[in-house]
């Protein structure tokens, strides 16, 4: 499991009110509501297996659950070029035990000690699972967001990047990284993509840093292909297409780091995998009347 979160951010997303700490579970100061706590995790809402129905999904779910081999798989066979955004990231920021960091959609993994990780699904590593367009976290109380692949499998991803910086500290920062050219990929269910111009215009409300082309147009196209291929040959026929896709991604998974040369073409995000923007929340800044 990541870092602890501690009961002293949390908020009852029913009144707002604040909490305490029982031995199986957190009980709101105003409202008495009752939120269970198990295996230590805290479940304010959370998805079974059982609800899991994309056969593909079902597979990532199984492997998710062995964390490192999982990550392997996605930074190898996944039909997307792996980048070394995220770690420096966290080598930048998440460098202070008096840090809140927090990874949203952080399914069974584990990027750093110092930092917590929540998840709709409560996997091992996970410290707590809701929804993250109602986030159970006081206002101006966390240091650092980190959000990968999350925001293409919520129904209102402008509600949840509000939520984000409604949390984060003025100056805090946040890295989020949005598909672009990526076939449907249920986790479980899967919305939207964004463009390069779409992510500015989602993140208005930040000072963006950075917005990096991250998995380029290689990436892009060999996940189309991919799925392109199964789609035809599997003549409709869903388990044959999940068998003929995971082979596909076995056999050509060698051709996306190309895309460690591609993503630095200025043309790349036309047809990229997705980007990676890195931001902070506003400082307020006081007017004085004249």
């Amino acid at each position: 499991m990541g870092r602890n979160i501690e009961i002293e951010i949390l908020k009852c997303t029913k009144c707002g009110g604040s909490f305490t700490e029982n031995p199986t579970s957190i009980s709101c100061n105003e409202c008495k509501a009752k939120i269970e706590i198990s295996n230590n995790k805290i479940l304010f809402k959370y998805f079974e297996e059982s609800e899991i129905s994309d056969s593909l999904d079902k597979l990532k779910y199984f492997f998710k659950k062995y964390h490192k081999l999982y990550s392997f798989l996605i930074n190898v066979i996944s039909p997307v070029c792996p980048d070394n955004y995220l770690k420096k990231f966290i080598d930048e920021n998440v460098n202070g035990i008096n840090k809140v960091s927090i990874n949203f959609g952080s399914g069974n993994s584990n990027v750093s000690d110092n930092v917590s990780n929540v998840d709709i699904f409560p996997y091992d590593n996970v410290d707590m699972s809701c929804d993250i367009d109602n986030i159970p976290i006081k206002d101006n109380s966390v240091d650092n967001i980190i959000n990968i692949a999350v925001l293409e499998h919520v129904t209102n991803p402008e509600k949840v990047v509000k939520e984000f910086y409604r949390i984060l500290k003025p100056g805090g920062k946040i890295i989020c990284f949005f598909p672009f050219m990526q076939g449907f990929h249920a986790s479980p269910y899967d919305y939207s993509r964004r463009t390069y111009e779409g992510m500015k215009i989602l993140f208005k409300e930040y000072n963006i840093e950075n917005l990096y082309t991250a998995g380029g147009p290689t990436s892009g196209l060999l996940w189309i292909l991919q799925d392109y291929i199964a789609v035809v040959l599997s003549f409709g026929y869903r388990p044959l297409y999940s068998v003929i896709y995971i082979v596909l991604m076995v056999i050509t998974f060698p051709v996306k780091f190309l895309d460690i040369i591609l993503k630095h073409n200025k043309l790349a995000k036309n047809c990229a995998s997705g980007f990676t923007v890195v931001a902070s929340k506003k400082y307020k800044t006081s007017s004085i009347d004249n």
